[in-house]
């Protein structure tokens, strides 16, 4: 099967996990999703309160290494079983996802483009660049509401490490994006992107 590995990356709360999702909304079973969250690096042998304070905004709290093997699985024909991952336990579960070769990989995280081996499997490279000040506040939402975070940590962690990373790490790689979407997602530029995956499917269908 030839297929299209489609990377969304941008900060967190940045609104790449939305346009991710619309893609599926839009496409169905064309499509596997793939978040770089998912694999974060197993923490047994943390406590609790010591996995709270990892800092994973940094590149080496994935185990990227990981994630590339599974893609050119994928891209290989191969199906894949890939981690997941608890945000309220800092840690991956015993659970795995099972995810099958598809014509369209959407992968999205923040720091997917920062490793070369991984930014090179991208076929298409998307940025979603938006300001700030509305990243966190998406962010402290979603943390609050979707996994079980208080005002204080989710202040704490923006302040720490989630802000000083995204200048150091997620910022830079602005570059390497073929399409950057600023003030984050909108209807105009998704029909866009929409529009291209579909070329992509029906010359795949004419391949086939």
């Amino acid at each position: 099967m030839h297929n299209t590995i489609i990377g969304i990356a941008g900060g967190s709360g940045s609104g790449k996990t939305t346009l991710a999702k619309s893609i599926i909304d839009r496409f169905g079973d064309a499509v596997a999703l793939i978040s770089h969250d998912s694999y974060y690096k197993r923490l047994d042998h943390l406590s609790m309160e010591d996995r709270a304070r990892v800092n994973y905004d940094h590149p080496e709290a994935y185990e990227t290494s990981l994630l590339i093997e599974d893609l050119e699985k994928l891209r290989g024909g191969t199906a894949v079983d890939i981690p997941v991952y608890s945000f309220s336990m800092h840690n991956r579960t015993e659970a795995t996802e099972h995810v099958e070769p598809k014509k369209i990989i959407i992968v999205e995280g923040i720091l997917i483009f920062e490793n070369v081996q991984l930014r090179d499997l991208f076929d298409i490279r998307i940025f979603v660049d938006t300001d700030a000040d509305e990243r966190f506040i998406r962010r402290l939402k979603r943390d609050i509401s979707e996994r079980g975070r208080t005002l204080e940590s989710v202040e704490a962690q923006y302040l720490n490490t989630v802000k000083p990373m995204h200048e150091m790490f997620v910022e830079p790689t602005r570059k390497d994006a073929d399409l950057i979407i600023p003030g984050g997602y909108n209807d105009v530029v998704f029909e866009m992107i929409a529009s291209r995956i579909e070329d992509i499917l029906e010359e795949g269908d004419k391949v086939e």
